[in-house]
């Protein structure tokens, strides 16, 4: 970018600044979303509330298909090759 055309479009500098400070906040909220980490914890605690008896197999089968949905959604998105 020449000097002129940064002098000419300086005015437009608050805007720019919002739309990058929008896009890192974008950033910060698909990370937090697409994150296998609580999805890999949920499924745990899943499998041990069945272990325990809190939860029947029906409701197991079902919140695990829900989980192993969002992992291979997540999975999807980051380009990571499933297992």
């Amino acid at each position: 970018m020449g000097l002129l055309t940064q002098i000419a479009t300086l005015p437009l500098a608050p805007v720019r600044g919002v739309a990058w400070i929008v896009d890192r906040i974008v950033e910060a909220a698909e990370d937090e979303y697409y994150d296998p980490r609580p999805v890999q914890q949920q499924l745990v605690q899943l499998e041990e509330a069945l272990l325990a008896g809190e939860i029947d197999e029906e409701t197991f089968d079902r919140r695990e298909d829900e989980l192993l949905d969002k992992l291979e959604e997540i999975r999807a998105h980051r380009g990571t090759p499933q297992p």
